[in-house]
C-alpha cells in the first residue's frame, strides 16, 4: 500500500526529478501490481465485480495526473491529501481497534463511490509518485463493507491499469527525457519478490489486526507531512512517539477483542 509512496520518497532524495522519479515508480509498477495482482486472485483477496469501476477511472485519473506534473509542481497538493489521509487514519484506527463491535457488515458498495474515488486516487496517485493504495485503500476500509483483505487484494489488482495509464501518460509528458532504467529494473526486481509474500499474509491475517495495521502504517507515514501543514512540524519526534504508543496500544485492544469473539457463547437454560 506504500510502495509508490516509499520509493518515490527515496528517490527524491537521491536527487531525481519529481517527474523522472514518478515516471520511473510506475514504470516498475507495471510489472510489480501485475505480480501483486495475481498472487492476491491466487489466495482469494480479490473482488473481481468492482475491479472495473474503481480500475478504469482510477487509469484516467493517473494518465491526466501524469500529464499535469510535467508542467504542475506537486508541492501544493501534499498537505492537503496528508490531512485527509491522517483522518482517515484515525477512523481506521477507531472501527478496527476501539470499537467493541464487529468491524465489517459485508454490503454493495455503491459505483458512485468507487468510480470518483478511483479518478481521485488516480490523479493523487500519478501526481505524488504514490498515493493509489493510500488513498483508495483507507477509503474503501473506513466504509466497513468489505472485509480488509479484499480491500487490499482488489486495491492492488485494480493498481495495475492505474500504472499502466499513468506510464503512457509520463511517455507522452515527458517525452524522450531520460528515464533511470537502472532504478526501474531494481525496483522491479525488490517488488517481485515481496508482492506474493505479502499477498499471503494479507490472506492469513484476522480483520481486526489487519485493519489495525493499515490505520496506524497511515498514520506514521502522514506525520511529517501533516505537521508540516498545520504548522507544528517541530513537535515531531514527540508526536511519532505517541502515535506509535497508540499504535501498539490499539493491536492490544485488537488482538483482545479477537480473543473475545472467538470465545463461545453461552446460552442460559430457562
Amino acid at each position: 500500500m506504500a510502495y509508490g509512496v516509499s520509493a518515490t520518497t527515496l528517490l527524491l532524495t537521491a536527487g531525481i526529478a519529481p517527474a523522472v522519479a514518478s515516471a520511473s515508480v510506475h514504470r516498475s509498477e507495471v510489472v510489480t501490481t501485475a505480480v501483486s495482482g495475481t498472487a492476491h486472485w491466487r489466495f482469494g483477496n480479490v473482488d473481481w465485480g468492482k475491479i472495473v469501476w474503481l480500475a478504469l477511472p482510477g487509469g484516467v485519473g493517473a494518465f491526466v495526473g501524469a500529464m499535469a506534473l510535467s508542467v504542475i509542481p506537486e508541492e501544493t497538493g501534499a498537505p492537503i491529501v496528508a490531512i485527509f489521509l491522517f483522518g482517515l487514519g484515525v477512523c481506521i484506527l477507531v472501527k478496527f481497534a476501539f470499537n467493541r463491535e464487529r468491524p465489517v457488515v459485508e454490503r454493495p458498495v455503491s459505483r458512485k463511490f468507487l468510480s470518483p474515488l478511483g479518478l481521485v486516487a488516480g490523479f493523487l496517485d500519478a501526481m505524488g509518485g504514490g498515493g493509489w493504495g493510500p488513498v483508495a485503500t483507507p477509503s474503501l476500509l473506513s466504509s466497513g463493507r468489505m472485509q480488509p483483505r479484499k480491500v487490499v487484494g482488489t486495491v492492488d489488482t485494480a493498481e495495475f491499469v492505474v500504472a499502466l495509464f499513468a506510464s503512457v501518460g509520463f511517455l507522452i509528458g515527458l517525452g524522450s527525457q531520460a528515464i533511470g532504467w537502472g532504478v526501474v529494473v531494481s525496483l522491479i526486481a525488490g517488488g517481485v519478490v515481496a508482492a506474493p509474500i505479502a499477498a499471503w499474509i494479507v490472506r492469513h491475517l484476522n480483520a481486526r489486526v489487519l485493519g489495525t495495521a493499515v490505520g496506524g502504517v497511515i498514520l506514521l507515514t502522514n506525520t511529517r507531512t501533516f505537521l508540516g501543514a498545520v504548522g507544528y512540524e517541530s513537535i515531531l519526534v514527540p508526536a511519532l512517539l505517541v502515535i506509535a504508543a497508540i499504535w501498539l496500544g490499539a493491536l492490544a485492544l485488537a488482538l483482545a477483542a479477537i480473543r473475545r469473539e472467538r470465545q463461545p457463547i453461552l446460552v442460559e437454560e430457562a
